[in-house]
């Protein structure tokens, strides 16, 4: 019994290695068998990637490996998989490309919200309305598109271009430590956090961008509170 079985092992090895030889010896299918190779490797190494540009890059090359070897030999079905999922990523890729390339030429909030426009909802709101208040969780960050919008709290009114709501993304708790008040006819565009967390992930630079925005912010805050400081203490001097 034994015996049989490593008759049949060696038999199965043995065409196994004919079978590759003859593969070897054909330049189309040691292009397949190259192809499948390289494609299962990158597939391996992406595991160990942890950006996403270069991750969709081995996406790429992977499915592009796989249906050479699909062709070749033929298998329809690796080749459908694949050739719905090369579009797919090379179409993700030069989003990744396109918004680091906006993300390294922001200088403001008014270019970011320019080119977040595509993944922001737009909502009109009337004099009065309160868009959010003290306390309550940041969900969504905000750009002004229109109109006037006071922060009581902060003594501060922004007009349209202006990015409001991101400090709380990153205070803890994520609680609002100003509320916002429509003064007039305003419209609004926003970012809801599942999609601010994915472009963060996908491209870190968009995070720092935000994180450089929100430092001048506070350093404006700082200036503008010390100056008022001064002014008081020259009123009172009066």
């Amino acid at each position: 019994m034994l015996m049989t079985s490593l008759i049949s092992l060696t038999e199965s090895l043995a065409q196994q290695t004919d079978a590759l030889l003859a593969a070897a010896a054909d330049p189309t299918q040691l292009l397949a068998l190259a192809s499948a190779g390289v494609a299962a490797l990158l597939v391996v190494v992406s595991a160990f990637v942890k950006t996403m540009i270069p991750l969709r890059w081995l996406a790429v090359a992977s499915n592009v490996g796989f249906i050479v070897y699909g062709l070749v030999h033929p298998v329809p079905l690796m080749v459908a998989l694949h050739a719905v999922l090369l579009p797919v990523n090379l179409w993700r890729v030069w989003q990744m490309i396109g918004l680091t390339r906006r993300v390294a030429a922001t200088a403001d909030a008014r270019q970011m919200e320019i080119w977040l426009r595509p993944y922001m909802r737009s909502r009109h709101y009337k004099p009065g309305s309160m868009v959010f208040a003290v306390g309550d969780t940041a969900e969504r960050l905000y750009f002004v598109a229109s109109g006037d919008v006071e922060l009581p709290e902060v003594g501060r009114i922004l007009s349209a271009g202006q990015m409001f709501g991101e400090i709380a993304f990153f205070a803890p708790g994520r609680k609002r430590s100003s509320s916002a008040r429509c003064l007039s006819d305003c419209t609004l565009l926003s970012i809801d956090e599942a999609t601010f967390n994915e472009l963060v992930y996908q491209n870190p630079d968009f995070g720092l961008a935000v994180v450089r925005l929100i430092a001048g912010r506070l350093s404006n805050d700082v200036i503008r509170l010390q100056q008022q400081g001064r002014q008081s203490q020259k009123t009172a001097s009066t």
